[in-house]
């Protein structure tokens, strides 16, 4: 029975490449432009506000499916670099220490360098 589904894997590989994505944006947009509204912005031209650009532009890449694999390959990157020098000096336990979804997003964008975009990508051959 689930063996029918695996028709359908290009096509679930483009939805969790454009929601995360679109869940992704949403960190750039927070820390560059308040949106959603946050409880601080980071100076101009610190790793914060670099992360946040990174951010944005990967994940608008990701989402649209162009240059999949180098926008991962950025974006899983800088979840890792976050991670381990943002969140992991805080506690051992991701739960404790927010970063768990720093992680989530860097697997998933480094899942996406070596699976690549699936259907619907701007790059599709």
């Amino acid at each position: 029975m689930f063996d029918r589904l695996s028709a359908y894997a290009p096509q679930a590989l483009a939805v969790l490449r454009i929601v995360a994505a679109l869940l992704f944006i949403a960190h750039g947009t927070q820390k560059l432009f308040g949106f959603p509204a946050a409880d601080w912005s980071p100076e101009a031209f610190s790793m914060p506000w670099f992360a946040g650009v990174i951010e944005i532009i990967t994940s608008v890449m990701i989402a649209a499916g162009f240059f999949t694999r180098p926008a991962a390959f950025l974006a899983s990157g800088t979840m890792a670099v976050a991670y381990w020098t943002m969140h992991a000096p805080a506690s051992v336990y991701p739960t404790n220490n927010g970063g768990d979804a720093a992680i989530l997003f860097c697997f998933v964008f480094l899942y996406l360098v070596f699976a690549g975009p699936g259907a619907w990508s701007v790059n599709k051959k």
